[in-house]
């Protein structure tokens, strides 16, 4: 299929590359004064080939991040914007900062408020997307908690839950993360059934469905192995209260937008959760058969993702916290 918003290697114009990315906030101003740290080092680091501009939705209804824009004195070729949402839907302001950033570069560029970029994080997102005429690059988060969490957060594979697999770096993908990639503002423009669906805002799963709607419409996607994003996870995440209950909603998310995005039938999806199980009880057992703990916390955590995608086949959709 022909991508009508996809350039041509030999149309790409001289000079610089111009990307825009957009950070949705939402009561988190210390965090977001950090992203925006590490974001300045990035486009330091990639002047003068690309030029970047920041914008920061403001999801919270009193506009509280207002003032980490207003007092901020870091420096970005295409500046540092700010834009209100304020609805507490991620799915708006999600869209806010694509229409913004699409006014001011020929790539949006996507993070969340809780991570930082790796200073070459630009620069390898550029380049992959140069080597592959991509019309979209995604790259890996990795998760990091803080040092004095739960030695069990940290002997045990929790961080590697939420982590896509690695692939190998310029490889075509099928599945995109918003909380780190960039898309080419042309397919947008010629594209504008491909948006954040708002009745998804409050319970999650908007922006996988919003990457299957691209790719349904053409979109070519690319992997960046070096353009990392950290997340970096606060001390209300490292209790194992809150890691069951985000296992358990993280499958529940991925059966509802896979039955809405027409991705996967219910049975394959009941199937998916089988083996998911299985493989969950089979984990602790293979350890203790090489005479190494266990990691039973581990895995019952993991089993919960089952639960959470067998909710979502019966039509339960979970909100997500």
């Amino acid at each position: 299929m022909t991508n009508p918003g996809a350039a041509d290697k030999n149309e790409i114009e001289d000079g610089p590359r111009t990307v825009a990315v957009y950070v949705c906030t939402y009561r988190r101003n210390d965090a977001l004064a950090r992203l925006l740290d590490s974001l300045e080092i990035a486009a330091s680091k990639a002047i003068p080939a690309i030029e970047l501009a920041v914008v920061v939705v403001d999801d919270n209804p009193d506009g509280r991040a207002r003032s980490v824009v207003d007092s901020s004195t870091r420096s970005f070729p295409l500046g540092l914007h700010y834009r209100h949402c304020g609805e507490g839907n991620i799915a708006a302001a999600r869209n806010v900062g694509l229409e913004a950033g699409m006014e001011l570069a020929d790539w949006v560029a996507m993070v969340d408020d809780d991570q930082i970029v790796v200073p070459e994080w630009l620069t390898e997102l550029v380049r992959v997307q140069t080597e592959t005429n991509a019309d979209a690059v995604t790259a890996p988060v990795y998760a990091r908690f803080p040092e004095d969490s739960p030695s069990w957060l940290h002997r045990q594979p929790f961080a590697q839950l939420w982590c896509t697999a690695l692939k190998p770096d310029g490889a075509p993908v099928t599945d995109l993360q918003t909380a780190n990639s960039m898309i080419r503002t042309s397919f947008l423009e010629a594209h504008p059934e491909v948006r954040f669906s708002r009745d998804l805002g409050l319970i999650g799963g908007e922006d996988m469905v919003f990457y299957r709607a691209a790719l349904a419409a053409g979109l070519k996607a690319h992997y960046s192995r070096d353009a990392i994003n950290w997340e970096l996870e606060p001390p209300e995440r490292a209790t194992y209260r809150y890691q069951l209950r985000r296992c358990l909603w993280h499958g529940n998310t991925e059966a509802v937008t896979n039955l809405r995005a027409g991705r996967d039938k219910r049975p394959r999806l009941v199937a998916r959760a089988v083996k998911r199980a299985l493989l969950a009880l089979a984990h602790p057992l293979k350890r203790l058969k090489s005479g190494r703990s266990p990691q039973l916390r581990y895995a019952l955590a993991y089993s919960l993702q089952s639960v959470g995608m067998l909710l979502g086949v019966a039509g339960i959709r979970l909100p997500h916290h």
